[in-house]
């Protein structure tokens, strides 16, 4: 009973401890999750907790149900709109640049290392996958309001690319332990039949789970616990059946995220917690699985490969998978640079030491410090390669608090918003008479000092008071822009960014180049500007694509439908 409590204590206090040095963290500006890895290094056995851990299958358990859990909420806060401009780069990375990074990767840590070049693939093959907790906890944590086609890449991308990274270190084990030297036809067979069977399993079983969630009527801390436990059936299920369950959970957290479901946004902020809960867990067990002095040892070896993927194999596997998309360089270059490597590494290093493959700890150790580096210098720096190669957008102001109303048939139809006034905002100083909003939309309450306000037409709005209004998902650019209190960087501000004039994406481009003096070719003189940005993006524009036309300047700044809705338009000086 006494080791219990002792247990009990000394797992609360780490989980404490991570959690209030999140605080530090964000202010330092240090990756979060490297913060974790390194609080599990400092209670192992050669930090100042001396915590002896290392029963490697308990930490596989653990990382891969927590792994399940972060992809399964990386799932359900992906929009189903992303995919009309980053779906296939996103796939095409998630598999063929896989591939590349575990070869290059593979050859390099074959000859560093004086290995076989199949040890060497193993060793690519650990790395070869980007993180899905790693990607989504920085893009989200980082402040950053990234253009959407470069976030919505990174992130289908890293919570759809471990199962191809599971199937090449399983595979290679296989080889090894067999003693062959070569793959067969049967490796293909068995990445279509994972493959296949995962995103099967999972866009069933999401829309079974969607049905269920619907049809129950449960307390309402029922229902995020439902969505967790089918989501963990589907995972469980299909990886019994010979698919992959990482791919089929996060098929049905997207089906999830973007169906009409009761109780929708209880069940989104319950799995946030759940899903910072299995990354603290997660890290801080694989910071007590590590050795310290072990790494060490392999520095110098590791630190080469690390460079070598981050600098070479992972900008070559972005190149080659994205040359049929034709991305902007600077998009190529960022996705390329934000290739982070966490748990998912650590998790299959794991795999020789549970099989017993020869070097198993070596690979583990290489894994391990390769992800110390990518979180410290990747992590690190994300922010500043968003702005140095200029992919931020003015971010949207968001509501302080989101109800949905959950009337029986009407899921998420309608929503009490709160949003603070604040200085430099369109509401402030003005009366509530003065203020026009959609028919759709009402203010139920405006709180001052903690009391609420007569909503008569007189009534003004002041810096401080908290607004409710009954509104829907689609009123939030709406709403964001009447309580945009202009607090962005200068290179944000919202004229400086768009420039000064705002027009419709249906005006045509001859009619444009009359009105403002520019120089249009004949070609695309009777073609919208919508219809024209379309051709030149692919169909994939997204707010923040730029266009030059002579002495003018495009920008995208409004998307409705999948269409260019509005556009900025800049005017350089001098002509030019």
């Amino acid at each position: 009973m006494e080791y219990w409590n002792l247990a009990i204590l000394v797992g609360a206090l780490i989980l404490l401890i991570s959690i209030v040095a999140s605080d530090f963290s964000s202010r330092l500006g240090a990756p979060l999750l490297l913060v974790f890895l390194l609080l599990g290094m400092l209670a192992g056995e050669e930090g100042p907790g001396g915590i002896r851990f290392d029963d490697v299958e308990t930490a596989y358990k653990i990382g891969t149900l927590a792994l399940a859990v972060i992809i399964f909420d990386g799932g359900m806060r992906t929009r189903r709109e992303t995919f009309r401009v980053a779906l296939w780069p996103a796939v095409s990375l998630a598999t063929l640049g896989v591939v590349i990074t575990a070869g290059l990767v593979g050859v390099f840590a074959a000859w560093i290392l004086k290995l076989h070049w199949l040890q060497g693939l193993l060793v690519g093959a650990i790395v070869g996958s980007t993180d899905a907790a790693a990607v989504f906890s920085l893009l989200r944590n980082a402040g950053l309001s990234l253009k959407e086609r470069v976030a919505a890449t990174l992130e289908i991308e890293s919570a759809s690319n471990d199962p191809m990274a599971i199937f090449l270190t399983v595979s290679v084990i296989g080889l090894l332990a067999a003693g062959q030297s070569g793959f067969e036809a049967a490796v293909l067979l068995s990445l279509l039949q994972q493959f296949g069977i995962g995103t099967v399993l999972g866009l069933g079983g999401g829309r079974l789970l969607v049905w269920l969630i619907n049809r129950l009527k449960l307390a309402s801390g029922l229902y995020p616990l439902l969505a967790v436990a089918g989501g963990l059936v589907i995972f469980a299920a299909t990886a019994q059946l010979g698919g992959s369950g990482f791919l089929a959970i996060f098929m049905a957290g997207l089906v999830l995220g973007n169906s009409k479901l009761q109780s929708a946004h209880n069940i989104l902020r319950v799995h946030d917690g759940m899903a910072w809960l299995s990354q603290i867990v997660m890290f801080v067990i694989l910071g007590l699985l590590a050795t310290p002095s072990d790494l060490i040892g392999i520095a110098g070896p590791a630190l080469a490969i690390a460079a070598f993927l981050m600098l070479v194999a992972r900008p070559a596997a972005v190149m080659v998978g994205l040359l049929p998309f034709r991305l902007p360089w600077r998009e190529q270059l960022f996705v390329s640079w934000v290739g982070l490597r966490g748990a998912v590494p650590v998790v299959l290093a794991l795999f020789p030491l549970i099989y017993g493959t020869e070097h198993a700890r070596l690979y583990f150790n290489v894994a391990f410090f390769i992800v110390l580096v990518s979180l410290l210098f990747q992590g690190w720096t994300i922010a500043v390669a968003a702005r140095w190669l200029r992919l931020e957008v003015p971010p949207a102001t968001e509501p302080l608090q989101r109800v949905a109303l959950d009337a029986p048939g009407h899921y998420d139809e309608h929503e009490m918003l709160c949003y603070e006034v604040m200085p430099g905002s369109q509401i402030a100083g003005r009366s509530l008479v003065d203020l026009w909003l959609p028919d759709r939309m009402r203010i139920i309450v405006v709180m001052r000092d903690g009391d609420p306000q007569s909503l008569a037409p007189g009534l003004k709005f002041s810096s401080g008071d908290y607004v409710y209004i009954l509104a829907q998902p689609k009123d939030l650019p709406y709403l964001g822009k009447l309580f945009d209190p202009h607090l962005e960087p200068e290179r944000l501000e919202e004229h400086r960014y768009f420039g000064d004039f705002v027009l419709n994406g249906d005006a045509v481009l001859g009619d444009l180049g009359m009105a403002y003096g520019i120089d249009i070719p004949g070609d695309i003189a009777g073609s919208t500007i919508a219809e024209y940005l379309s051709r030149l993006f692919r169909g994939r524009a997204v707010v923040g694509d730029r266009a030059d036309l002579g002495r003018a300047q495009l920008v995208v700044r409004e998307i409705e439908n999948g269409r260019v809705h509005r556009v900025g338009l800049r005017l350089r000086r001098g002509g030019r």
